[in-house]
């Protein structure tokens, strides 16, 4: 999922020793190489596992059930929106919590220290997940959705920049494993949630299941308060403080800012049908000022200047496929509300644990791809032929949904959606970890941070598109539609695979190999 892959694979490298625990010995960081021979994760680095884990937990909880509690009936406990008003409203959430990522960050480097970050994220997360549980109609998703954006902002990229630290000076095979298990609080959170939302929506109503997700983040909040102190100093500092005119430049561009969007919205510009689109042209631009500063610095050489050019192409790449996969919150709950039958002999499916099928199948996929992936010609094929597969995977999992165009009313079978989302998981590992392995690789060192904010930025746009792509689903014949969206996938992996030569070449101008590694 979107978020598993927020956090750079190899962390930034901080100078500063901590202290770290073995047991119950603690020792002083000095000696890296007897820092790699323990098992054991820096002081901390569990703390923090464990944070992220709960609030991936009610991040992707709410996600598996935010569409139908959106759409459904009054009668059944929904705010019964029309459809495409519902798609824009998720499009536009995901899109706006992962910009309020860069926002985080730069508040981090500039304003305020990560770890105090991290806690005014949680807290004002939780918020936002109470303001849904206790709050009714639409200003609890008003407000619920607006907390948990800007919250996960705060807290989502410093939390990951903390595990850097905590891991400077440590070996790398020491820091992978570390990050590994990371991952693992990631998958587990993102797996569990939707499977404890999905089964209290179906069973008790949308307000239960918001209320679980409220009481993840409220564990992950008291958890870090509790031993937010054994974080290392360097993370309560502010690398590069921000001068007193510049914050107060920095706030009159944010007022002017939210100023112009209360105009357009009082005059009706930005709406709830719209939503998706205004995030995405922000989205847009965002991504373009990134590339153009990057392209026009002087501090770039020119091998540099090639890489990041020949990284654009990959970029709307990864983003288009995003549209494709993020559908599952989108498209997919559109699907399961009108056409699919959930009842297994006298059993009624929870229409939320089709969110966790595609994380499962990838968590599943993953170690087997790592084991083999470097001995079989699938682990040498360069970085753009293993985007290709990852087009190929996901529209062969919406051809696979034309079948449901032979199945009147709401009789589809659960298994064919299980199926297809199976598929669709599956085809991410060729995509979203491949994209972070050639971002950390082609990076220019002084534009690394924006090449990585780049990335996690297909996300967002993604998000946008895949409402856009919802919007069409309920402007089009099924047996239209699903054509065009399998088919447009396919040919998006076929076009990626007659332009993998000249891209390939590009992306590794410079570097030590002749190309940028994907494994």
């Amino acid at each position: 999922m979107q978020d598993r892959a927020s956090a750079p694979a190899e962390p930034p490298e901080r100078g500063a020793d901590a202290a770290f625990a073995t047991g119950t010995v603690a020792i002083v960081a000095g000696d890296p190489e007897a820092r790699g021979r323990r098992t054991a994760q820096p002081t901390g680095f569990w703390n923090l596992a464990l944070v992220e884990m709960w609030e991936r937990f009610s991040y992707y909880g709410l996600q598996a059930v935010l569409a139908y509690y959106l759409i459904f009936p009054v009668v059944d406990g929904g705010l019964a929106l029309d459809p495409t008003v519902a798609v824009s409203i998720v499009g536009a959430y995901g899109g706006c919590l992962y910009l309020a990522q860069l926002l985080g960050a730069w508040l981090a480097d500039r304003v305020a220290p990560a770890r105090h970050l991290v806690l005014t994220g949680a807290i004002v997360i939780t918020c936002g997940h109470l303001a849904l549980a206790l709050l009714p109609g639409t200003p609890g998703v008003a407000a619920g959705l607006s907390c948990i954006a800007v919250g996960t902002g705060l807290l989502k990229t410093n939390i990951t920049s903390i595990i850097g630290v905590l891991f400077g000076g440590w070996p790398r095979g020491a820091r992978d494993a570390g990050f590994s298990y990371f991952y693992l609080s990631i998958n587990l959170g993102a797996i569990f949630g939707p499977l404890a939302t999905g089964w209290l929506q179906s069973s008790a109503g949308f307000h239960w299941a918001f209320g679980a997700a409220a009481v993840g983040m409220s564990i992950a909040l008291v958890q870090y308060v509790v031993r937010m102190r054994a974080l290392p100093p360097e993370t309560a500092v502010v690398p590069n403080p921000i001068r007193r005119a510049g914050l107060i430049a920095a706030v009159g561009w944010g007022a002017i800012g939210a100023l112009v969007l209360g105009v357009l919205i009082a005059f009706g510009v930005v709406r709830a049908h719209n939503l998706s689109t205004v995030v995405g042209i922000v989205i847009a631009a965002a991504a373009a000022a990134y590339f153009t500063v990057m392209l026009r610095s002087r501090h770039l050489e020119r091998a540099e200047r090639m890489r990041v050019r020949g990284y654009l192409p990959m970029w709307l790449a990864e983003t288009l496929y995003y549209g494709f996969y993020l559908q599952l919150f989108t498209t997919v709950p559109l699907i399961v509300s009108t056409r699919v039958d959930l009842d297994l002999g006298g059993w009624t499916f929870p229409e939320g644990w089709f969110a966790v099928i595609g994380t499962v199948a990838l968590v599943l996929v993953i170690p087997l791809v790592a084991g083999t992936w470097k001995e079989r010609w699938i682990g040498r094929l360069p970085p753009i032929q293993k985007f290709a597969i990852g087009f190929g995977g996901i529209g062969l999992a919406y051809l696979l949904l034309i079948s449901i165009v032979f199945v009147p009313g709401r009789n589809v079978s659960p298994w064919l959606m299980v199926i297809a989302l199976v598929i669709a998981g599956v085809s991410e590992v060729f995509v979203g970890p491949i994209g972070f392995s050639v971002v950390t690789r082609i990076a220019p060192e002084r534009f690394a941070t924006q090449l990585v904010a780049l990335k996690i930025l297909t996300l967002g746009a993604g998000s946008t598109l895949s409402a856009m792509f919802a919007t069409l689903y309920t402007r089009l014949p099924e047996q239209v539609f699903f054509p065009v969206i399998g088919g447009g996938a396919v040919l998006a992996g076929a076009v990626l695979l007659l332009a993998a030569r000249p891209l390939h070449r590009v992306l590794g101008t410079g570097l030590t190999s002749d190309a940028p590694s994907g494994r």
